[in-house]
């Protein structure tokens, strides 16, 4: 069975590394979460947006 999760391709927001977030593409229409950069380990705040078109990824401070 293939996984459900898809890439997306953002910039961390510490140290500015273009980084890859997987993101299930089925789920609650909104959701938030912190996950570790994989380049500065620094946390970011993970918000996630789901509609019809797919799932929308932004990358936050933790800190703010």
């Amino acid at each position: 069975m293939q996984p459900f999760a898809d890439a997306a391709t953002q910039t961390c927001p510490y140290c500015g590394e273009e980084v890859e977030v997987d993101v299930d593409s089925l789920g609650a229409s909104s959701e938030a979460y912190v996950e570790d950069c994989p380049v500065c380990c620094r946390p970011w705040e993970v918000k996630v947006t789901r509609d019809e078109d797919g799932a929308l990824v932004t990358l936050g401070r933790d800190d703010d």
